[in-house]
Parts: structure tokens; C-alpha cells; sequence
């Protein structure tokens, strides 16, 4: 006799612990992700004002496709090839970097010739599709990541290594340096990490294909609000060419750690919003209009709310309820959802 689950499965519980330990966003724009069909959503990730959140079987998928690394490897290792260089870094500066796989050398077919390697898993029916079309169709911004490392460790070649999840079999194709193509990656990574303003979507249309599943749909075809408060959401921060970020209100440069956190004098900036920004008071606090009415943003204290207090429930700061800015006042309470 089969002992039925408990409402709370082990599934669940398994699950929900890969949820718990999420890591943080990626501080840089990854060398993985310069392929990207939509530019908007590079800038939106970058700044942080778009975090993708993955429930936790797709976690769990994403720890298999990393372990396999070492299956890989170990594979190649096999059947003579040397492989060096797992997790090296290329820097290009501005803000723009990423972890190679490896490097190989011994690929049969070109035993001399260093190879950078880039190993990917794949569900039935994307590894079918590499499987006819190869990489640079199939999968362009692999084959864009690969052109990036191989630009970066001054290789001309890569062996592209990807594993069928669903049977295990295995497909390998040899890639070529492009320097235009991954010249043209790079500038454009760099250029979007630079850049203050919001790029325009790839499409205005939400049902377009590519919008549909991206995790910016909402910000983009809906709400056109983030729901995120950090440093990098903030109209005070530059990102700098040296890949550091410096804050305008305290003129200083802030660490990776801290801008996640951010500080009581955070201003929403103006692309993040669907509101219209008023001249403000000074240079650290903006005004918006919502619903007719200018609502102060900034440091909070009496008729200035806090970016949170805001992105929480504006319809509660416009409406200025009494008693609710009665007890903000006495309290240093905040507006919440």
C-alpha cells in the first residue's frame, strides 16, 4: 500500500530551500549574456531593476547543468585531451567580464591548437535543434559568448560541448573566431552598461514571441514600474568606465554589497516609472506626478516619501490620509503595501 504525501511534499521542502539561498544579481554584465536579442532587458538586468526569480525545480536544473561541467571534463580527459583554465576570467573593461569553462587543448581533428571550451546541457527539444542547425542558429547567444572568450584569451578556435539532459547524448561542433562579431558584443555590452536612459524595447507588441516569456514583460508592456530598490535603480548613481559605480549624493564610490542594499535617500529613476518627473526642491529629492498630484521623492521626513513607501502603494501616499501621516510623522513610520 502506497503511504500517501503529506500536504507538505519533501518535493516542496527541497524546493523551497533552493529558493532560500538564491544568490544575489550578477554585479557585472556577463560575457553570457551580450547575445541577447533585447537591449532593454541587458540594461534592465544590469541595474537591477528587473530580478528574475526562479522557482526552485528550475534551480535545481541549473545546479545539474553545472555539475555536468565536471562530467565534461572529466569525459574530455578521457579520451587525452588536456583541460586548463575552469573559471578563468576576461575583464573588458567597463563593467563588461565573464568565467570561461576551460581550455583545451588535444581536440581531435586540431591536437595542437588551444581551444576555448564552453559546455552547455540542453532540454530534448533544444538539443534537437542544435543538433540540425548548430550553434550560431540555434543558439546565438552561445555562439555569441564563445566569440567574446575566444576575442578575450586571444584564441582563434572553441569546442562547443552540449549534453542532451532527457538521453544523454552528446553534440560537439568546433567554432571559428569572428573578431567583428565579437568586437561589435562587446561594445555593445559596454555601451549599455554606460549608458543612463532606458533603451527601447525590441518590440511594443506583448504578444510578440520574444516578450512573452521574458521576466520584463510586466515592466515593459504593463506596470512600467520596477519593484526593485538598490543603488542601481537610484537617478544619484553612475556606472563608471573603470567598472566602479559613484554615488552623486555622498560623492563617493559604492562597493558591490552596499548597492544592493542602498540608502534612505534613494530616488527612483525617471525610467522606471510611469510618472512624470516635476522640477523638485534640490538635486536629492525629485518630484512626481501621479494621478494629478506632485509626491515628493527622497530622503523621508514630512511630505517626502520614501522610494519604498512609494513603489509599495502610491495611490496611499497621493491620497495623504491624516491619520496614516499623523502616525508617519510621530512614529517615522512608512507607507507600505
Amino acid at each position: 500500500m502506497q503511504i500517501p504525501e503529506p500536504e507538505i511534499t519533501i518535493t516542496s521542502l527541497i524546493d523551497a530551500a533552493h529558493q532560500e539561498r538564491t544568490e544575489k544579481p550578477r554585479a557585472h554584465m556577463g560575457c553570457s549574456t551580450l547575445g541577447h536579442h533585447c537591449e532593454r532587458w541587458l540594461w534592465l538586468s544590469f541595474r537591477w531593476a528587473v530580478v528574475e526569480k526562479f522557482q526552485g525545480r528550475i534551480l535545481r536544473l541549473f545546479r545539474r547543468g553545472f555539475n555536468e561541467e565536471d562530467t565534461i571534463i572529466s569525459d574530455l580527459r578521457a579520451i587525452g585531451m588536456s583541460v586548463n583554465g575552469t573559471q578563468r576570467r576576461v575583464d573588458f573593461g567597463s563593467h563588461v567580464s565573464g568565467s570561461l569553462d576551460g581550455i583545451g587543448k588535444g581536440v581531435p581533428g586540431a591536437p595542437k591548437t588551444e581551444h576555448v571550451l564552453e559546455f552547455k546541457t540542453h532540454s530534448l527539444k533544444s538539443f534537437n535543434d542544435l543538433e540540425k542547425n548548430g550553434v550560431a542558429k540555434s543558439k546565438p547567444q552561445h555562439f555569441t559568448q564563445c566569440q567574446v572568450y575566444m576575442f578575450g584569451t586571444e584564441l582563434k578556435r572553441a569546442l562547443y560541448v552540449a549534453v542532451c539532459k532527457d538521453d544523454d547524448r552528446i553534440y560537439t561542433e568546433r567554432l571559428e573566431l569572428d573578431r567583428d562579431h565579437a568586437i561589435k558584443a562587446i561594445d555593445k555590452g559596454q555601451r549599455l552598461a554606460l549608458t543612463d536612459r532606458l533603451p527601447p524595447p525590441i518590440s511594443t507588441d506583448p504578444t510578440w514571441f520574444e516578450c512573452k516569456m521574458c521576466p520584463g514583460h510586466d515592466f515593459c508592456h504593463g506596470s512600467k514600474t520596477t519593484k526593485q530598490v538598490n543603488c542601481r535603480t537610484c537617478s544619484h548613481i553612475t556606472p563608471l568606465s573603470d567598472s566602479t559605480w559613484h554615488c552623486a549624493k555622498w560623492d563617493a564610490i559604492v562597493p558591490t554589497d552596499a548597492q544592493h542594499i542602498g540608502c534612505e535617500s534613494h530616488v527612483i529613476h525617471p525610467d522606471l516609472v510611469p510618472w512624470k518627473r516635476l522640477e523638485g526642491p534640490s538635486d536629492w529629492v525629485a518630484v512626481y506626478e501621479i494621478d494629478g498630484h506632485g509626491i515628493a521623492n527622497g530622503e523621508p521626513g514630512e511630505g517626502v516619501y520614501a522610494s519604498k513607501e512609494l513603489l509599495a502603494n502610491a495611490a496611499a501616499c497621493v491620497a495623504g490620509d491624516p491619520l496614516v501621516m499623523g502616525l508617519r510623522k510621530l512614529w517615522d513610520g512608512r507607507v507600505v503595501g
